[in-house]
């Protein structure tokens, strides 16, 4: 004989009741996973100094303990001391203006000329056909192989060296807006013709702000274009200018005066492309990239 032992049955009282005591009793910690920022952070205000600074500190240590040899590379000081001595005899300042117009005169032909043919070239088919080609021909010659017979044509003056020059901007510039140009997203150029915009219309709204990131990345490349190509202009015949001073002080063996001179030209190029960045910041504000 089976014998059932029947469970009593719990009253719905009861059963709430072990309901809320199970609600109450502590969960375990549940795990928020923390999503990790792929950018590169927040900028830090002066932060492009940190490379200089390290590079100087190391200068002066390596100075200071005699590991770097004075006559090989003058300490800071040094080069600060002949720095003041040639703003007191009234020098510095006039080679400095004289190098700057230089650069200036040169940067701003190529930068015309380098537009004016990616626009030409950019824009039209037939254009890029007849450009293109002959520019990428100069592209494969250095610059400055083209001295010894820019000084047949032009002589040693002023004209041999800002034209230079300004062949040693023209090239980024025209590389930079030209793909700039070929590189316009053609649904914006749908956009144009759905709109009915007129060719001067179309420039102005579509394709200069389209190009402007380019123009603005090759004159970068083209202000520092030019910095370099004056070091070497000023070695030939020239009367004034930084390259003139180091010249100078090669004659006479002054390493802190050479060291001077190629200061100069380091601080000049990183103002100039600071004051570029500077300038691309307010004109791309609109666009959103990694650093910002």
């Amino acid at each position: 004989m089976t014998v059932q032992i029947l469970r009593p049955i719990r009253s719905p009282q009861a059963a709430l009741r072990k309901v809320r005591q199970a609600d109450d009793r502590p969960s375990a910690p549940s795990r928020t996973r923390v999503r990790q920022r792929l950018g590169l952070g927040k900028p830090v205000r002066l932060g492009w100094l940190l490379g200089p600074a390290l590079l100087l500190i190391y200068w002066s240590v390596g100075s200071w303990r005699n590991v770097i040899d004075p006559r090989v590379l003058p300490a800071p000081w040094v080069a600060v001391r002949t720095a003041a001595d040639l703003l007191a005899h009234g020098s510095l300042e006039s080679d400095l203006a004289i190098s700057a117009l230089r650069a200036g005169e040169g940067l701003l032909f190529g930068t015309l000329f380098g537009v004016l043919l990616a626009l030409a070239s950019g824009l039209s088919q037939l254009g890029g056909y007849i450009l293109d080609g002959l520019i990428q021909m100069k592209r494969a010659i250095p610059t400055l192989a083209l001295i010894p017979l820019f000084i047949l044509w032009f002589g040693l003056g002023e004209t041999m060296k800002v034209t230079i020059i300004s062949i040693a901007v023209f090239i980024p510039i025209y590389i930079q807006t030209h793909n700039a140009l070929r590189s316009i997203d053609i649904r914006h150029v749908e956009l144009a013709e759905s709109l009915g915009l007129s060719h001067p219309e179309f420039i102005r709204h579509v394709v200069l702000p389209g190009a402007l990131p380019g123009f603005l990345m090759g004159l970068r490349f083209a202000v520092l274009a030019a910095w370099g190509a004056l070091v070497v202009v000023e070695q030939f015949n020239a009367t004034s200018g930084i390259g003139y001073m180091i010249e100078l002080a090669r004659n006479d063996a002054q390493t802190d005066v050479i060291l001077v001179g190629l200061v100069l030209y380091a601080l000049l190029g990183l103002g100039s492309d600071l004051a570029i960045r500077a300038i691309e910041a307010r004109a791309l504000s609109w666009r959103r990239t990694l650093a910002r």
